[in-house]
């Protein structure tokens, strides 16, 4: 028995437009974007002689509100493209890219028309800044949303009657590019006072692309020629998050850490592997923690390192996300002791899927229902 395929739908308060969607995730390949493209049924009695839109939009949210107390907007749209569906301008085959899209529209009927749109190659790809256990309200984040709704035209757009409107929340993320087989390495010497010769100290990992979930490998080798005592040594995976929109803020958020007794003594050497563990489990409720964008009704992880494309500006990214291993020591000597550091950056991503995975010929469909998200969502705020 073949599996079924799962189908998102979502329907407006007055039952006038409803939207079916076969996937939420979209994947950015590096070189192109997975499109976006699902079917709006309409009742045409309560659309009562509107047009039906469907919009596509990337926004960038700072902040709580959109608004501060100021007055300056802390939110700002990347993206946003409208298309018409009904009455129709096209074709329905020169909308219909997609068999879930076929299947759909051969079940629902006369009354379906499907939607279509592309991804420009300058977007960035979902992430949030987690929230702490006490934060109410929207949160820092850079979001994907299809909407549906009934208009006299186009340009009413800021005033959509909610009744007649659906909105379904969509990811972009991002899978690995081809692995470039490099070994990051880092190694330095450091020099003190009063110490004729060097500490030198090695870090390395074993691939510059970890995949969520898998155990980030080093090495650290240090030679400590130097009258320094070396104690106090851990090595720790660090998220960098630089949001680039609106300010240059940025956080630093340590999301893996072993520590080690070993000490390394005035004319000795250590080389020691470590097995580091970046994962949202062991970092939930930190707040500030970059995580690719969450649905409202799914879990997820770390956010993914983030990938800016050549002739991109980053400030159109909204947040730049990175990660780095640092090995950081402690050198005491008899009058004074000294801390030192090196870091090493690698990427953390999705590993790419396997190919040859079909759409299966049978369809159920997951119906976000409103008792189901009152109480995760507000009256004004009616997503999923």
């Amino acid at each position: 028995m073949s599996p079924k395929h799962v189908v998102f739908k979502k329907v407006s308060k007055d039952k006038s437009v409803t939207v079916y969607m076969g996937k939420r995730d979209f994947v950015d390949h590096c070189d192109f974007v997975d499109p976006v493209d699902g079917v709006v049924l309409i009742d045409q009695k309560q659309v009562k002689g509107k047009k039906v839109f469907v919009t596509l939009s990337c926004t960038f949210r700072y902040g709580q509100y959109d608004m501060d107390v100021m007055g300056v907007a802390l939110r700002r749209d990347i993206f946003l493209v409208t298309r018409q569906v009904f009455p129709e301008l096209q074709d329905k085959e020169q909308l219909t890219h997609t068999r879930i899209q076929e299947k759909l529209l051969r079940k629902l009927g006369n009354d379906a028309f499907p939607f279509y749109f592309e991804f420009p190659d300058n977007l960035p790809c979902s992430v949030t800044l987690q929230p702490g256990p006490s934060d109410v309200g929207k949160k820092c984040t850079v979001e994907f949303e299809v909407k549906a709704f009934c208009a006299d035209n186009q340009d009413t757009f800021a005033n959509i009657d909610k009744q007649s409107s659906v909105r379904l929340a969509i990811r972009k993320i991002q899978y690995s590019p081809v692995d470039t087989q490099v070994v990051p390495v880092a190694e330095t010497t450091f020099e003190f006072l009063m110490s004729d010769k060097p500490l030198h100290v090695k870090l390395s990992l074993t691939r510059e692309i970890f995949y969520h979930g898998e155990p980030v490998s080093a090495t650290v080798e240090i030679t400590n020629s130097s009258s320094r005592n070396i104690k106090d040594i851990s090595v720790s995976v660090e998220q960098v998050t630089n949001i680039v929109l609106y300010s240059n803020d940025k956080y630093v958020k340590s999301v893996a850490r072993e520590e080690t007794l070993d000490t390394v003594p005035s004319g000795t050497s250590l080389k020691r592997d470590f097995a580091l563990y970046p994962l949202l489990a062991y970092n939930k409720e930190r707040r500030g923690l970059a995580l690719d964008g969450r649905l409202k009704h799914q879990d997820t992880n770390l956010a993914s390192s983030s990938i800016v494309k050549q002739e991109v500006l980053k400030e159109i990214q909204g947040m730049l996300v990175s990660y780095k291993v640092v090995v950081r020591m402690i050198a005491s000597g008899t009058l004074a002791s000294s801390d030192v550091s090196l870091e090493v950056p690698f990427k953390l991503m999705h590993s790419k899927p396997e190919p040859g995975m079909s759409e299966s010929d049978d369809m159920v469909f997951e119906e976000f229902k409103r008792d189901f998200l009152k109480g995760v969502i507000g009256d004004d705020d009616d997503e999923a």
